[in-house]
């Protein structure tokens, strides 16, 4: 009995020194969770995730803002199965990845403090959903963060997930000018890097 004891300790010692396994155990408490929830058919609709400050989310008594980029992790994993995208990703043999992030931090969230996590679909490109996900404070509804989210669409298109889900053709949501200055910096970007990748490419010759 002792031998098996120190073996579970052993293996559990192993994975967490090598695993974030609290990271996965919430994920499946979130996909559980929102398995009993109703459904969201409409696929731009907001969607409520609630949580609380605690005390491993804190550094200087309020939230680390590390911790609010993991907290939209969950939101998303909460979005997406209750409005079919992970169904349909998986029909489709396709997957999302983060491409980018920007958040905004206007008022720290504090220990104890509880608050909501107001995510939603903005519009989509042909390779890309946009998303924004909004930290509000229930003490006194204040957004104290905003992010918005480009997740790429791998082995398939958000039109074909659209489709796949309303067995029609969509309309693609104006995109809001806030988002369309971020989608403009993502660009230049990523023309300014490619354009030195060339430079050193050149250079190894």
């Amino acid at each position: 009995m002792e031998d098996i004891l120190l073996w579970i300790v052993g293996v559990l010692l192993l994975l967490f020194c090598s695993l974030d396994v609290w990271y996965y155990l919430r994920v499946v408490v979130v996909l559980v969770r929102a398995w009993f929830l109703s459904p969201v058919f409409d696929i731009t609709a907001e969607q409520t995730a609630s949580g609380r400050v605690v005390l491993h989310d804190i550094d200087l008594c309020h939230m680390n803002n590390a911790r609010y980029l993991r907290e939209c992790d969950f939101a998303r994993f909460s979005l997406y199965s209750r409005n079919g995208v992970f169904k349909a990703l998986r029909a489709l043999g396709a997957t999302v990845v983060v491409g980018a992030t920007t958040i905004r931090y206007r008022r720290p969230l504090c220990v104890g403090e509880a608050f909501e996590i107001r995510s939603r679909i903005i519009t989509w490109d042909e390779k890309s959903f946009y998303l924004e996900q909004r930290f509000v404070s229930c003490k006194d509804g204040m957004v104290s963060a905003v992010m918005f989210c480009k997740q790429n669409v791998l082995r398939s298109s958000p039109d074909k997930i659209l489709q796949h889900l309303c067995k029609r053709k969509v309309e693609v949501p104006e995109f809001p000018e806030d988002l369309q200055h971020w989608i403009n910096f993502i660009s230049a970007s990523s023309k300014a890097l490619r354009g030195e990748s060339q430079l050193d490419d050149k250079k190894n010759e």
